[in-house]
């Protein structure tokens, strides 16, 4: 089978084959699926042998709980400290590069209807606002639709100097208790990162980010396929939102009609299925010719 430079090392069978995820080969997304903290373990085995071969490793954790020993840097985003994540103002500064793409960021967040955005994008053009602060504080329509649900904790998260996000880093999300302003906070996020290369991106537990629209809008901006990049998503929950991206699925030890499920989900003929135990992992791979499925012990 080929491999690429970019193959690092998953499984080994019983007969000591090594299996291998290659992102060339097999998707430039894989989806790891468990119970407990197995998947964050796996991920972090995973990174670490990216980070061997010279990438950058940026982890979005809304969990807490990944393990911190791969990083230098760790970037905590609080809900009662400025966080410097201004759409608005990161995109004066160059550090989101589209300045349409900051609008369409508030006009995700706060549900703006296309004239209120195209609006808001020529007064930001002009430099008649440069920050979300003037934004609320002027008197246009697009104002008074993000005043109905603005709130302090959206203030906490614009204010601050435009925050800079290292070459690689753990940018923790687990102090925002909100589930919303997790999503807000990771879909400004993704769009400052989205077009980095020689970087692995992990993302623990990424359920978290599924229930919002922000999230769900971020989440393609560090999935999608691209050279150079590699996305390794974790969680404990075998959401379809989830099954759905593109890309190989390593199914860990978990209870038996959620292994049936995501077997189901990812199309894997009866005849092809077995019951992963502790310590196991069925990797599956898609292809437009055929499905593979290659069972081993993890190698964490």
């Amino acid at each position: 089978m080929k491999a690429s430079k970019l193959a690092v090392k998953l499984l080994k069978t019983e007969n000591d084959e090594i299996i291998y995820y290659d992102p060339i080969y097999h998707g430039r997304t894989l989806k790891v699926i468990g119970i407990d903290d197995d998947p964050a373990l796996v991920m972090e085995y995973l990174l670490a042998q990216y980070k061997e071969k010279g990438y950058n490793v940026i982890v979005f954790d809304t969990s807490g709980k990944f393990p911190t020993s791969l990083f230098d840097n760790i970037l905590r985003i609080e809900e009662n400290s400025p966080a410097g994540l201004d759409p608005l103002k990161l995109a004066r500064v160059g550090l989101i590069k589209d300045p349409y793409s900051a609008v369409t960021i508030i006009q995700t967040i706060y549900e703006l209807d296309r004239a209120s955005t195209e609006k808001l994008y020529a007064d930001f053009i002009k430099g008649k606002v440069n920050s979300m602060d003037e934004v609320v504080r002027s008197k246009e329509s697009y104002a008074e639709v993000i005043n109905e649900s603005y709130t302090e904790l959206d203030e906490m998260l614009f204010s601050g100097e435009p925050m800079k996000v290292p070459e690689s880093c753990l940018i923790d999300l687990s102090a925002l208790n909100s589930i919303t302003l997790t999503g807000n906070a990771f879909l400004i996020l993704a769009a400052m990162l989205e077009d980095r290369r020689s970087v692995a991106y992990g993302l623990y537990d990424v359920s978290v980010l599924t229930f919002t629209d922000s999230g769900n809008a971020g989440l393609p901006l560090i999935t999608r396929a691209a050279r150079k990049r590699v996305s390794i998503v974790g969680t404990r929950y075998a959401l379809d939102q989830i099954l759905n991206i593109p890309g190989p699925t390593l199914l860990l030890y978990n209870d038996p009609d959620v292994q049936s499920a995501i077997y189901e989900s990812q199309g894997v003929p009866q005849g092809f299925r077995r019951f992963v135990e502790k310590g196991e992992g069925a990797y599956i791979v898609r292809s437009p010719e055929t499905i593979e499925v290659e069972f081993g012990m993890l190698l964490r």
